[in-house]
């Protein structure tokens, strides 16, 4: 039997896509606090409708530039739901939803 040698070649490519909030008033978080995404700027400066659904891939939640643990928050086409989280944010603070997608090609 003969050897027989395959390549495979796989690419991976993503896209990212960011959203940004400026809390205009304080926010006080318990578990199911939602923060809709039309408070939301888009990576161009204009007003979001809705967030992507990232079926392949992840969102990245920053607060005050710290990023989250992936459990103490949901991200649906409309909202950002916080779970069994308690906190309070300060006016001001600032809130970006990164959504990256990723594409496999064979």
């Amino acid at each position: 039997m003969a050897l027989s040698i395959i390549n495979i070649h796989v690419n991976v490519t993503g896209t990212s896509t960011r959203f940004f909030n400026v809390l205009a008033a304080p926010l006080a978080i318990t578990d199911g606090t939602t923060v809709a995404a039309t408070t939301f700027l888009d990576d161009s400066g204009t007003a979001a409708t809705a967030f992507p659904v990232v079926a392949n891939g992840y969102y990245n939640l920053y607060i005050n530039g710290v990023l989250q643990e992936g459990d103490a928050y949901t991200v649906s086409a409309t909202e950002i739901t916080f779970n069994t989280v308690t906190a309070s944010l300060s006016a001001g603070t600032p809130i970006v939803l990164e959504a990256v997608e990723l594409v496999t090609t064979i």
